[in-house]
């Protein structure tokens, strides 16, 4: 008989695999706020609500950040089609008149190389002065003079800007567009969003009120940020391995939840009072962090007492 009790209590004092462990709830909090200050204008979140991604969750005051994108805006439409003039050269219209103010010249050209023929022959038989003939070919040097250089402009009414000139505004145009790129973003800064699926846990201000830059207007708790902490004795720390499934037992709970173990400390540590108990007598033990799946994770809640059980 005492034989017996004997062996009842080694197998009671022993510690097995399928020993249950003592541990609590937590979970990993994501505090959602703005790079940019202002005044909160709209509260979208509600404490306790279940939001889905990319839900809007609040909105600053943004008229500074509307106005220097408006601004932005117009700065860059200026800057590109100033580089679209010039990379186009003169309108066809431009150009049509220095072609007609070349067509006259032409015709200038023609009538002064006709008089000046005239007046070679007046002037061999003796008809004219040689006065005469130097303001003819005078005349006709300036015309066809005048030809070349309504020529060269029409050419150059045809050509583009100069290639230092469109790199300049090619330049331009590449920092209004980093301009508008900037006063986006801080426009879009105003409006934050859920960056995932998960729990609004607490809202930290209210409609009206100044938020900081940086503040944390949101306390939100995604699913996957939800873990198990428990702690085992030092006899069983070297036998579990990240990957191990476990079961989780909480009060109200219709059924265990499973989970697999994330995470095992390196460092032993004293019991924690708060779930020390009868059956955890060990002063050293080695905490372990085990992650349930997402879609079990929301039967738990931070802080909940839980037993784990090995498995």
């Amino acid at each position: 008989m005492f034989a017996m009790l004997l062996g009842v209590t080694l197998t009671a004092c022993s510690h097995s695999d399928n020993s249950a462990y003592q541990g609590y709830v937590e979970g990993e909090f994501v505090y959602l706020g703005s790079s940019q200050a202002g005044r909160l204008t709209q509260l979208s979140a509600a404490r306790g609500q279940y939001v889905k991604a990319d839900t809007q969750l609040f909105t600053l005051e943004a008229i500074d950040e509307t106005a220097a994108l408006r601004q932005a805006e117009q700065q860059l439409t200026a800057t590109r089609a100033q580089l679209a003039d010039i990379e186009t050269g003169k309108r066809v219209p431009e150009v049509n008149v220095n072609r007609a103010q070349l067509a006259q010249a032409v015709a200038n050209a023609r009538k002064a190389s006709l008089q000046l023929t005239r007046d070679k022959a007046q002037f061999a038989a003796g008809g004219i002065a040689k006065a005469q003939l130097d303001d003819s070919q005078a005349a006709a040097d300036a015309t066809a003079a005048q030809v070349r250089e309504l020529a060269n402009q029409v050419e150059v009414a045809r050509l583009p800007g100069r290639s230092q000139q469109i790199a300049a505004l090619q330049a331009q145009v590449a920092a209004a567009e980093a301009v508008v790129a900037q006063a986006q973003w801080k426009l879009d800064q105003k409006r934050v969003s859920a960056p995932a699926e998960g729990l609004i846990y607490d809202t930290i201000y209210r409609t009206g009120e100044w938020v900081p830059a940086g503040s944390p207007v949101v306390q939100m708790l995604p699913p996957q940020n939800i873990k198990v902490r428990f702690f085992v004795p030092e006899s069983l720390v070297g036998r579990l391995a990240n990957g191990r499934n476990v079961a989780i037992h909480c009060d109200g709970c219709a059924a265990d939840v499973s989970a697999k173990i994330t995470y095992i400390s390196n460092e032993a540590e004293y019991t924690p009072p708060v779930i020390y108990s009868n059956e955890t007598r060990e002063k050293l033990v080695f905490m372990v962090e085990a992650h349930p799946s997402v879609a079990d994770a929301n039967r738990l809640h931070p802080g909940q007492p839980v037993t784990v059980v090995l498995q």
